[in-house]
């Protein structure tokens, strides 16, 4: 009952909203699986050029892996991998869930991007990403980030 009544509110919600057609520009279902690392993060080997990755509702990064049950985990794996511009360790917030799309790989056939705030010791502004774990994408290191080391 619970979730009828959910998928009814977001289709209302859909039906008056004109944002919420799929905008997102990066999804790729033919993007390669993505893999775990021995310490459970994301195996990632790429980085961004594009600035509007991540940081741009319509570019999230896209951490579609196996399933989508449980909804945090892999913003963990995503995030857990990550370090500030100069190696320094991270924390993040999850803030809010927006930005409903469209998609197949929902219950309820739509899906809404995760925001997370980033911090690390010096910096002066907090980052702002747009993770989405509904749809595939080529998985890759925000401008301005870097990997975390092996410890």
């Amino acid at each position: 009952m619970k979730k009828l009544i959910l998928g009814i509110t977001l289709l209302i919600g859909m039906a008056s909203c004109s944002s919420t057609q799929s905008v997102l520009k990066n999804t790729d279902d033919a993007a390669p699986n993505l893999k775990l690392s021995t310490n459970n993060t994301f195996v990632i080997t790429e980085f961004s050029t594009d600035k509007k990755y991540g940081y741009d509702k319509e570019y999230p990064i896209n951490i579609f892996y196996n399933s989508t049950k449980n909804e945090t985990i892999n913003q963990g794996r995503f995030l857990n991998a990550l370090a500030g511009p100069k190696g320094e360790k991270i924390t993040y917030t999850k803030l809010e869930s927006c930005c409903p799309f469209p998609t197949k790989r929902s219950e309820l056939g739509a899906g809404f991007l995760d925001v997370y705030k980033l911090e690390w010791q010096g910096q002066k502004n907090p980052v702002i990403l747009y993770l989405n774990i509904y749809e595939k994408g080529i998985l890759m290191v925000p401008v301005g980030l870097t990997l975390k080391q092996n410890e």
